[in-house]
């Protein structure tokens, strides 16, 4: 049976003498780093630059090398990208460990494909949001949480749970509930999202939009009603707190039938098996050593993906909605 944990779950007491360190203060580790300050929980913040350093300091936080943080801390939160963390483990971080710490992990991609192998006096312990970094910060500031992934992959000390579920409470993750699972599920469900669910899905809207297009009608009707209205996402937003059937019943009837009537018509045995080779590529390790490759060859093949895209004139009419829209985009780089 899966266990969800509540607020009643966590003790913020359990970090009473604890001194935590904050391994990267980037997209989700900011979020992250500023949660646990407004719990009341002290942390010092351990980044690649000084600039990361001096805005930590700006945040009312405590910015250090990731060095000095290592050996001056007992809990240490790795939030460093999934490609660069091997390197600055292996380098800054494995030398300092010692019995009694405990690392804990946003995403266990690393652990589960043996990319880092912490050694068997730490505890090791897995808090994995479910939800953008951004929302990380504004689920807490509203008080209404974020859903996370937890697990305890390595109990040395046996005390990682009631550690771990201190420090799930204090990101603000209880208020939702953090759902239990192992290091290996959470990284093949999350893989799966990106590379099974987001493929289909930027698929299906681009087909339609340039189907659509072709048709004759307007461009800045045809985005909009796709998704710069906001009324898809908004549909997800309550699918989420509803469920999707109470969802969709709760539609025109127009839009009920419609779904209905015309499902089957997307229940492509293709689409499916594309999947089931998709989630064995992952769960064998395949992809994993796919990526590791090409980011070590400069992400060429990403790089070539990003021009073949820019090149197509489809995202040139996006953009000229958006601006007659008068929203900002951020491009990224």
């Amino acid at each position: 049976m899966t266990v969800i944990y509540r607020e009643e779950d966590g003790d913020l007491g359990q970090l009473a003498s604890k001194s935590i360190g904050m391994i990267g203060y980037g997209n989700l580790g900011r979020p992250i780093a500023l949660n646990l300050r407004d719990s009341g929980v002290a942390v010092t913040v351990g980044t690649r630059s000084v600039e990361s350093r001096v805005l930590a300091d700006e945040d009312g936080l405590i910015g250090k090398t990731i060095e000095e943080v290592v050996k001056n801390t007992d809990i240490l939160l790795m939030m460093l990208p999934d490609e660069v963390m091997p390197t600055f483990y292996l380098e800054q971080v494995s030398p300092h460990l010692r019995r009694g710490h405990m690392l804990v992990f946003s995403s266990a991609y690393n652990l589960t494909f043996r990319f880092i192998e912490p050694p068997p006096f730490v505890d090791i312990g897995l808090i994995a949001p479910r939800t953008l970094a951004a929302t990380v910060r504004e689920s807490y500031e509203a008080g209404q949480g974020f859903v996370s992934f937890v697990s305890v992959g390595q109990d040395a000390s046996g005390n990682a749970w009631p550690l771990l579920l201190a420090l799930t409470k204090a990101v603000g993750s209880l208020r939702a509930g953090a759902i239990e699972v192992s290091f290996e599920r959470e990284t093949e469900l999350d893989l799966f999202m990106q590379q099974a669910i987001m493929p289909a899905l930027h698929h299906l809207m681009t087909t339609a939009a340039n189907l659509l297009l072709a048709r004759g009608y307007p461009t800045e009707a045809v985005f909009a009603e796709l998704y710069l209205s906001g009324e898809f996402s908004h549909y997800f937003k309550l699918a989420a707190e509803q469920g999707m059937l109470n969802t969709l019943r709760n539609t025109p009837l127009t839009n009920q039938y419609g779904t209905y009537s015309r499902l089957d018509r997307f229940n492509d045995l293709k689409l499916e098996r594309l999947m089931e080779v998709t989630l064995n590529e992952i769960h064998s390790g395949d992809f994993s050593r796919e990526w590791a490759k090409e980011f070590l060859d400069g992400c060429r093949r990403l790089n070539n993906f990003y021009k073949n895209q820019e090149s197509l004139e489809l995202w040139e009419l996006e953009q000229q909605t958006i601006d007659l829209f008068g929203r900002e985009t951020d491009s990224g780089t």
